[in-house]
């Protein structure tokens, strides 16, 4: 059985292309959990497992796996750093103890560290940096490292020292033990002691000297003992550096080069000596399902089992296999209950996750990530406990799409595509499907052109079916500014029982958003009562298609106000079918226009980019209806014609260097520019 108090997990966060599967393949390797070390560029990474990653060269769904090291078990989660699928790694976060967050020693802090650094912060998670690549030409240790003090409120602590830079790394001074650590040429990620080289003495003793001071002030015993001494014994600095790391208080700043596995060893070292152990964070909160109050468990095996499920994969030979964080007691047996569904789930193998390979455990506590197969009812977001005490975690909510396509099947076979969508959409949460009642097209919804485009690399793969994507239809309406008096009359005779049908109307339009009011203003029964709701049903069956460019009709109030009818010719289908002419002709002179759906738009931008944000939103016929401001964004609340903004995903992170987000939600319908409208019209007329 694992011992609680002898477990870490840790999330790896950071931007895209900082190296966290790199390193995380080289704390593997080095602890003898892979007999290789893998590598992203070649392919033969063992947390970048699925085709699309290894053809893509780049993480696309969070990985999982667990190594030893001094006698502790490591469960370690490598996620992506790309917009694309920061879900994934959003999810992790919220399964996680801590994290350890790369920052590339060439590029330095990004754009998409932000986000990360914010997760990190709002889960109050303990923080372990690695300033990764310093082995790459112009990397620089001390200026990402200032970088991320000025960005970010991590306080960042230098824990060990680079000896050489570039192609000259070879080792580390340890600031704590006050030490020289050189890597091993072996590759094995080891170190072996040695002198502290000469030009390093005096920066040593300073950064040394830091190190005391930041921990110290994070205890009111160390930083009295501080004072009076002047130093802190090695034991007194490890001891309150744990403590200040596990509080949050700083965060220890580690150098290293995963590609050639330098210094891995050493971030081993850290995530077992500073990070916590489960039991060292806090009780997790949740409700009763049943009273709905607030419930605790506290991360110890001997309280009542609890989960989270944050992750489902879908696999079209072993089914599903869902993931989960056990966050308190202990799990064994064959059954669990899913407070999210109220339902007891029978589990065959429970199993931990090593990349795209599992291995059986007889039980899991907290801290674990594990596993089990082919659930009939968990999905991602549910909560696992026991049955005689009930308890519901928050679930976990994905971030909002931004781009939609019109979706079908390459070649024909739309019911085997929905049903692999369907599939998909267990497994991904970010993924929304949808159908557009005016258009009748299916809409298919991501958080990015690439997340949907690897969906369908996905589909393709795992069930044979290609998915065509194409921008969807605007839906656009018709409606009148006018009014008009018209008679619409249908007669026929061809031997026999002839037909007749004769009606005069009035049309006017309503206010917008009104929507559709018939009034029977027939006196002295010029119509037969029935035959005047079959008027009525022509109309609405011609307003269903529209007049002027085949867009529903709207906001329009038609008054049935004369007519004649036929004693032996008449019938419903006559006064139905004048009815409509009727309508056409009204409408023709009624001054029909175009109306097309206005989105409210909600955009998060920083301050460098509102310029052109607020301009390119003028060209796209936006109106800006004022601005609010965060500590790090300006937000400008907007509203644009849906047609200007199919694509306003990707032409906002070009515009923005990917600092830019937003939100999207229908506000209302209103006219179309003439200009525009006579474009659509002839668009439509075209049959294109």
């Amino acid at each position: 059985m694992y011992d609680v108090k002898q477990i870490r997990n840790t999330v790896i966060l950071g931007h895209g292309n900082s190296g966290k599967t790199t390193l995380a393949e080289g704390l593997l390797f080095t602890a003898g959990a892979v007999k290789r070390l893998g590598k992203v560029e070649e392919g033969t990474a063992s947390m970048d497992f699925e085709p699309e990653e290894t053809r893509r060269h780049v993480s696309i769904s969070a990985a999982f796996n667990h190594l030893a090291w001094k006698n502790n078990e490591i469960f370690l989660a490598d996620t992506p750093g790309d917009d694309n699928f920061v879900n994934e790694a959003m999810f992790a976060v919220q399964a996680a103890d801590s994290a350890v967050l790369t920052v590339g020693a060439v590029l330095g802090v990004r754009n998409q560290t932000e986000k990360f650094v914010d997760a990190i912060l709002e889960n109050k998670l303990p923080c372990l940096i690695c300033v990764t690549k310093l082995d790459r030409e112009r990397a620089d240790f001390m200026r990402t490292v200032e970088q991320i003090r000025s960005a970010f409120a991590l306080n960042p602590v230098v824990l060990y020292l680079p000896i050489g830079a570039e192609d000259n790394f070879k080792g580390v001074v340890d600031l704590a033990g006050n030490k020289a650590l050189f890597f091993k040429s072996d590759g094995s990620g080891g170190v072996e002691a040695g002198e502290i080289p000469d030009e390093l003495v005096d920066e040593v003793a300073g950064l040394r000297e830091n190190l005391m001071e930041y921990v110290a002030e994070t205890d009111d015993d160390l930083i009295e003992r501080f004072l009076e001494e002047g130093e802190l014994t090695e034991p007194e600095l490890q001891a309150g550096l744990a403590k200040a790391v596990q509080t949050g208080a700083i965060a220890p700043v580690c150098p290293c080069a995963a590609l050639n596995n330098l210094g891995s060893s050493l971030v081993l070292d850290a995530i077992v000596d500073l990070l916590p152990s489960p039991d060292r964070r806090p009780a997790r909160i949740g409700s009763d399902p049943k009273s709905g109050k607030l419930v605790e468990r506290r991360p110890a095996a001997d309280e009542p089992f609890s989960a989270l499920v944050f992750k489902t994969m879908a696999d079209p030979f072993a089914g599903r296999l869902t993931i989960f964080r056990v966050f308190s007691g202990t799990l064994a047996g064959d059954t669990f209950y899913n407070s999210s569904k109220e339902t007891t789930e029978r589990f065959g193998q429970l199993f931990v996750m090593e990349g795209k390979e599992q291995t059986p455990v007889d039980q899991a506590v907290p801290g674990m990530i594990v596993a089990v197969a082919k659930l009939k009812e968990t999905t991602t977001g549910d909560t696992l406990c026991a049955e005689d005490q009930p308890i519901r975690y928050d679930a976990l909510i994905p971030l909002d799409t931004v781009i939609s396509y019109a979706v079908s099947a390459r070649k024909g076979d739309d019911e085997k595509l929905f049903s692999s969508i369907t599939r998909m959409l267990d497994e991904d949460l970010t993924l929304k499907l949808s159908r557009e009642q005016q258009t009748h097209e299916v809409l298919i919804s991501g958080v990015g052109q690439v997340h949907l485009e690897v969906i369908g690399e996905k589909m393709k793969r795992k069930f044979g079916v290609e998915m065509a994507l194409q921008l969807p239809k605007v839906p656009y309406r018709e409606t009148i500014k006018g009014t008009a008096r018209v008679q619409g009359k249908h007669k026929k005779q061809s031997g026999g029982r002839g037909q007749f049908g004769d009606c005069w109307i009035e049309m006017e339009p309503l206010e917008r958003g009104a929507g559709f009011e018939f009034v029977d203003k027939i006196v002295g029964g010029v119509i037969p009562q029935q035959y005047r709701p079959a008027v009525e049903k022509g109309i609405l069956e011609a307003m269903e298609k529209g007049v002027i460019a085949g867009y529903p009709f709207v906001d329009i109030k038609v008054s049935l106000v004369d007519g004649s009818y036929h004693s032996v010719d008449s019938s419903e289908m006559a006064f139905k079918i004048a009815g409509s002419l009727a309508f056409k002709l009204a409408v023709q002179e009624a001054n029909p226009i175009l109306l097309e759906p206005v989105m409210e738009m909600e955009i998060r931008v920083d301050k460098d980019h509102v310029g052109d944000v607020m301009g390119d939103l003028n060209s796209r016929r936006g109106r800006v209806l004022g601005m609010d401001s965060t500590a790090r964004y300006e937000v400008i609340n907007a509203q644009v014609p849906q047609a200007e903004i199919l694509l306003y995903a990707p032409d906002l992170t070009s515009m923005t260097g990917g600092r830019g987000s937003f939100s999207v939600k229908f506000s209302h319908y209103e006219e179309v520019p003439s200009h525009l409208a006579e474009k659509i019209i002839a668009k439509a007329k075209g049959g294109e």
